[in-house]
């Protein structure tokens, strides 16, 4: 059996920046879970699977488009400090789903003044060509319900760093039907 569209796909997988700076791995003992076809992963990764079998590896190198995209300066605003209610203190590198047009979005504090907040609404990875060295683990058909879904529900589906949740969001939904991710 193939990658292919509406297949549980089970993958290994070290991934790093163009620095060759690891930013996200699955440990020897687990494999990250997805849907193939539904948009849950990078769509250049989910591209380089299409097709591969059970027990191929290989090394791809995901353009920023095709990634977290390309870093847009205009998601980068100054906000007053009385916007974050309900936090006793704002830092640099803090993470705060913020509600705008598009629906919550991500955002990480870069810089705070007095009595403003630099805030960056681009994915932490935008801009960023990423590789990705890939074990495929398993492949199998998925469930109606994973289907009606659209993810896969079981262990591998916890883990965040192909582009399902926001890594370092802290987050435990992800506004997923299952309220968990």
């Amino acid at each position: 059996m193939n990658v292919a569209k509406s297949r549980v796909v089970s993958i290994s997988y070290t991934l790093t920046d163009d620095n060759n700076q690891i930013v996200d791995s699955t440990s020897d003992s687990e494999s990250f879970d997805y849907l193939h076809g539904f948009g849950n992963i990078i769509p250049g990764l989910e591209e380089a699977l299409e097709g591969k079998n059970q027990g191929d590896c290989f090394s791809v190198t995901i353009p920023a488009a095709l990634a977290y995209g390309e870093r847009d300066e205009r998601m980068v605003l100054d906000v007053p400090l009385d916007r974050f209610q309900g936090t006793d203190s704002v830092k640099k590198g803090m993470q705060f789903h913020a509600e705008t047009a598009q629906g919550f979005q991500l955002v990480t504090v870069t810089q705070v003044a007095d009595q403003t907040v630099t805030i960056d609404g681009n994915h932490p990875l935008a801009g960023l060509d990423l590789t990705f060295d890939v074990t495929v683990n398993a492949i199998r058909e998925a469930n109606a319900e994973e289907l009606a879904h659209g993810h896969v529900h079981s262990h591998g589906h916890s883990h965040n760093g192909c582009g399902g949740c926001e890594p370092g969001s802290g987050s435990e939904d992800c506004g997923n039907c299952c309220g968990h991710c």
